[in-house]
């Protein structure tokens, strides 16, 4: 049985030193995007820019380049790296995140018929999912999103941390259990829910806070960016079950102001307030 998430491991977590500088608190490289789903990518570095001292971000989708820069004029810390060169940026990064806005399908309308085809879209998906997790093995990464629907369940590198929704579970794993899974795996699963279940091969918890605003498009994202963030400089059960509980108490947070009427934008740009009041 999992047990609960005690708020008080977000005290232990990792926290800049005052004579700190330059890189010593932690990089990060986040891949996604595509000409279907723009905005994702750009909320998980939306908040992952506000924990880590780097955030480097890579699309093979030069449209999501041109949003990329357009945010840059309102969000500077980031660095929109070439595709061609993703590779030396994640070597240098503490922690890397692929999929978010990668696409399983070249557009939202194809029939159940096409889906059982991996199409152009997902093939590109697959190509470069599998390329970067077995060219970094020893990186630690968050896998979420596009790639957890199209990737093979052994590309998973030892210790990763990743984040289906139910759907993307079943699409990864079929009927093995979640316990099962981390365990044949060696991987951390953030099952996102309505209760979260955060899984190792040796621990499970539950994080139950939250609310129906979550179900919101994107709010996922910025749960990834966070968890990337947090993994830079922390080990990865804490840095999942954390970023789990944070946004579920960003969005309680919100909720109380405004019910469910805050955008993934909105806890990407609540996220550091919440966090910064329960470290104190």
């Amino acid at each position: 049985m999992p047990t609960s998430f005690d708020p008080e491991l977000i005290k232990s977590l990792y926290q800049p030193a005052h004579d700190s500088s330059g890189e010593d608190n932690g990089q990060v490289t986040i891949i996604g995007g595509s000409s279907l789903f723009h905005g994702a990518p750009l909320l998980s570095l939306k908040v992952a820019s506000r924990m880590v001292d780097m955030v480097f971000f890579a699309s093979p989708d030069k449209s999501v380049g041109r949003i990329a820069e357009g945010l840059k004029s309102r969000l500077l810390s980031f660095v929109w790296i070439p595709w061609e060169e993703v590779e030396d940026y994640i070597a240098k990064s503490d922690a890397a995140l692929i999929g978010p806005g990668f696409m399983r399908f070249r557009s939202e309308k194809v029939s159940d018929k096409e889906k059982v085809i991996c199409d152009e879209a997902c093939q590109l998906t697959k190509r470069i999912t599998e390329r970067l997790l077995k060219k970094f093995p020893n990186k630690n990464w968050v896998i979420d999103a596009g790639s957890l629907q199209v990737m093979d369940p052994n590309w998973i590198p030892k210790n990763a941390i990743l984040t289906p929704n139910k759907k993307e579970y079943q699409i990864l794993f079929g009927d093995l259990s979640p316990q099962e899974a981390a365990q044949k795996y060696h991987c951390v699963i953030v099952l996102k829910g309505p209760a979260t279940l955060v899984l190792s091969p040796e621990k499970a918890v539950e994080v139950t806070n939250g609310n129906a605003g979550l179900t919101k498009g994107g709010t996922g994202d910025v749960q990834a960016g966070l968890t990337v963030a947090l993994l830079a400089k922390n080990e990865p059960f804490l840095a999942a079950c954390s970023a789990s509980y944070l946004v579920k108490r960003a969005a309680d947070k919100l909720f109380e102001k405004v019910g469910t009427g805050y955008s993934a934008d909105d806890l990407a740009n609540f996220l550091p307030e919440v966090f910064h009041n329960l470290r104190k």
